[in-house]
């Protein structure tokens, strides 16, 4: 019991909360954040291969340089997610900002913020699931509903609550 307790206080706990133009992910041990535009820009090596050159905000800072292609992969009028692939990697670069390599995988609460018209279909559940877990996660859960109060987050309580479409 009190090996769980050492566990669990050290275990990363994530909640990531997503918007077409804003990804905003909270360690819930620490209270440290990354919130920042979900922007990835690509650019061809001589090899004519395309390799990241920039994500979030430094995105912006780029003064439109040429071949360079720049993806919101959570931009798309039909669902939030657009481009798994680069979805995928920008988490996988939060999770290796925020933390140091470590053991330890984190637990991930996924939370789509931007209304899904007629609510999440089992594709998209899966695969914000599936974005959180080829990211790095140990385990990962969909959260719907109302932004959840970080003072008293309990990832086995909301993934308790998960429904699946």
């Amino acid at each position: 019991m009190m090996f769980e307790q050492i566990i669990k206080k050290f275990n990363p706990v994530l909640y990531v909360q997503i918007w077409e133009n804003r990804i905003k992910v909270t360690d819930i041990n620490s209270g440290n954040r990354y919130d920042e535009k979900p922007l990835m820009a690509l650019q061809k090596n001589n090899k004519g291969k395309e390799v990241i050159i920039a994500v979030g905000n430094r995105v912006d800072s780029m003064d439109n340089q040429l071949q360079t292609t720049i993806i919101n992969p959570f931009s798309h009028p039909r669902t939030l997610i657009s481009n798994f692939v680069v979805a995928e990697k920008i988490l996988q670069h939060i999770i290796d900002t925020m933390f140091k390599p470590t053991f330890l995988k984190p637990l991930i609460v996924v939370h789509p913020m931007e209304t899904m018209k007629g609510g999440i279909t089992q594709i998209e559940f899966r695969a914000f699931k599936e974005l959180a877990l080829g990211a790095g996660a140990r385990d990962s859960t969909l959260y719907q509903g109302s932004e959840l109060n970080i003072e008293y987050f309990d990832y086995a309580r909301i993934k308790n609550y998960e429904k699946e479409p």
